[in-house]
């Protein structure tokens, strides 16, 4: 029996100097186990908000398991592990307080939890205040961009704190942006949020105005004719003035049961229906109800015997306007902060024009680009020439689907269209020599008969097209150091394809003028084209002369056709689509001047974005009022902005 004794007390005190286990995470959780089991959004919040408030590391794992899906519950005795699955379909259960392995369960055993997008956004929100100093880089992003997305006050103070011990300059610079945004919104300290909207005058960020027109948002509050509301007034309205109609006033009167509401025609008419009796409504009968004048008689009648609702007059309205008084309050209680954004916002819409302006000038440059660089290879052969070519832009066609054959057999879209662009020049090259030698040739001098063979050669190009590649539209996919565009802040970007058709364009131009002013080529089409009896009695071969520059003209629409190709769809109608801006280019511009070819792709296209600019729902009134323009211009400069002088111009 003594021994017995000593056993149990040797027990008893080991029991005691043991120390006891204790599960922190878990008795959160335990806390929370009816809302989390219950999941609903609407009442998950106070258990989100238990798990951060406990302040224990391992929260984060927690709420990142939880929103990735890998939380379940043993059934047995309710508690939350994360699990991963096994090859055999059984589940790891590990322990969240201590990170240690709990055993293999089956899945009949667990149950997991599913929260819905709802619960995970709030789940995201809370990671934030753990993210915003984890070490992977690419989780303090992302808590940045949940900020962003769903900023809250709790979340100012964490922000703050991370920003001193922020190592990445980028994610540096995008903490203190959002500390400002979040200071002008959330701060307690009114001189800390003007403070914050002041040094961020004039800011373009989308982000920026956003958070500044809240500020400014307003509401309508109705007082009695001698009182003036406590709150932070923006206007005092005056019923009757140009912004604000007396019967824009009375309906405010009407929607705040202030003021009884007008009866309506309709409202009048269900009134008198509602009330005939054996044919007569009001005293009247019904088919004299056929005037305005008796209606109203008629339901005058019923008002008196109380059987509807008394019409309003003009002197009820005054009488209910005059008693009251309307404001237009601001959301936003602090005068200060009100004040500093208006001043911060008017600022900024200031810059937000200058830079939608310089935008506009970009879009009409990059258009002005794609235009010169379709027409340039017709301000070779009509502008030099003088031959009406219609299939031009079936040679921009050409072009195009040349550079998406080259793709079909080059995989890789840098060095397919490094490609394609000298073997379009070569194929459209050797169509427009084609098309010299076997049409043009015969018809110079002749610009009816030129203009109506080359429209049947544009239509027989056309219909070959379809033949080979169908009417679908095909792709031509640019690099990938072509994607996106290059921008300069929240108003002005530009893609890079547009840049690169624009140093494509200028190249062209520089060359043009190389050929025709440094070149033999270049001297001997000018002497053929001012006068070809003088050239050929100089020994040069006008008939050679012609049959490169027709070709020279089309090798470079074959360029322009890989270039648009690029950005636009790739059909066989695609050339109809520049071939009236490549004449009017070249006409407005002024026919046989490259010069004047710039000047006029310069005005078409400024042209063209300013009345899309002015009327951007409709693109088809923007190349109509540009085509009623250049009729217009043609009528007072008939030889275009940069005319000929000159023996040429005689011509």
């Amino acid at each position: 029996m003594k021994n017995f004794l000593l056993v149990v007390l040797a027990a008893l005190l080991l029991t005691n100097a043991a120390p006891a286990q204790t599960n922190p995470v878990q008795d959160v959780l335990q806390s929370q186990r009816a809302l989390i089991e219950k999941s609903s959004r609407r009442s998950i919040g106070p258990a989100i908000d238990a798990i951060v408030s406990s302040g224990l590391p391992q929260m984060q794992e927690v709420l990142e398991a939880w929103r990735a899906k890998d939380m379940w519950q043993r059934k047995s005795d309710g508690f939350f592990f994360a699990a991963k699955k096994n090859s055999d379909g059984t589940y790891a259960l590990q322990s969240f307080d201590s990170g240690a392995s709990v055993g293999d369960f089956a899945k009949s055993d667990l149950k997991q939890l599913k929260p819905n997008s709802g619960i995970r956004a709030m789940i995201a929100t809370a990671l934030v205040q753990f993210q915003l100093t984890d070490p992977d880089i690419s989780k303090r992003s992302e808590a940045l961009d949940s900020i962003a997305r769903d900023s809250e006050a709790a979340l100012l103070a964490p922000l703050r704190a991370s920003i001193a011990a922020e190592t990445d300059p980028d994610l540096l610079v995008r903490k203190i942006r959002l500390n400002h945004l979040m200071t002008m919104t959330y701060d307690a300290d009114t001189a800390s949020r003007v403070e914050a909207i002041n040094n961020m005058a004039g800011d373009l960020g989308v982000d920026y105005r956003g958070t500044l027109n809240p500020l400014l948002s307003t509401k309508i509050e109705i007082t009695d004719i001698g009182d003036v509301p406590d709150a932070n007034i923006a206007t005092d309205l005056r019923p009757g003035t140009e912004n604000f109609s007396r019967q824009t006033a009375y309906e405010i009167l009407v929607a705040a049961q202030l003021a009884p509401p007008e009866v309506t025609v309709d409202a009048r008419d269900a009134a008198l229906e509602a009330n005939i009796v054996a044919g007569r409504v009001g005293g009247l009968p019904v088919a004299q109800l056929s005037t305005e004048i008796k209606r109203n008689a008629a339901y005058d009648t019923l008002v008196t015997d109380g059987l509807a609702a008394p019409r309003i007059t003009a002197t009820d309205i005054d009488e209910s306007l005059a008693k009251h008084r309307f404001f237009e309050v601001y959301a936003e209680p602090s005068a200060e902060v009100t004040t500093a954004a208006k001043a911060a916002l008017a600022k900024s819409q200031s810059r937000v024009a200058v830079s939608q302006a310089v935008d506009l000038g970009l879009d009409a440059l990059s258009l002005a680009s794609i235009y010169f660089l379709a027409a340039i290879g017709l301000a070779i052969t009509f502008g030099v020439m003088g031959v009406i070519n219609m299939a031009h832009g079936e040679f921009i066609m050409l072009g195009a689907y040349t550079g998406y054959v080259v793709q079909l057999f080059i995989p890789n879209h840098t060095l397919s269209i490094l490609v394609a662009v000298p073997l379009a020049f070569a194929v459209t090259f050797a169509a427009g020599v084609a098309l010299e030698r076997l049409v043009i040739r015969w018809l110079y001098h002749r610009p009816l008969e030129t203009l109506l063979a080359t429209f049947g050669v544009s239509i027989a190009l056309q219909q070959l097209a379809k033949n080979i590649f169908g009417t679908q539209a095909r792709p031509l996919t640019s690099p990938a150091w072509l994607d996106g565009a290059w921008a300069i802040n929240d108003v002005i970007a530009i893609s890079y394809i547009r840049i690169a058709i624009f140093i494509l364009a200028l190249l062209f131009f520089c060359l043009f003028l190389f050929i025709m002013k440094r070149t033999r080529l270049g001297l001997e089409t000018r002497a053929a084209t001012q006068n070809p009896r003088m050239a050929a009695s100089m020994g040069i071969n006008t008939d050679r002369v012609n049959m490169l520059t027709f070709g020279l003209g089309s090798g470079i629409a074959g360029i322009a056709g890989v270039a648009i190709g690029l950005f636009a769809k790739v059909t066989s109608e695609m050339g109809g689509d520049y071939i009236v801006q490549s004449f009017m280019t070249v006409v407005v511009g002024g026919v046989g001047n490259i010069w004047g070819t710039l000047a006029g792709a310069m005005m078409i296209g400024g042209f063209q974005k300013g009345v899309e600019w002015l009327n951007p729902s409709n693109t088809l009134a923007a190349q109509t009022y540009m085509i009623i323009f250049i009729i217009i211009f043609i009528q007072f400069r008939p030889r275009g902005i940069i005319a000929l002088k000159g023996r040429a111009a005689g011509d």
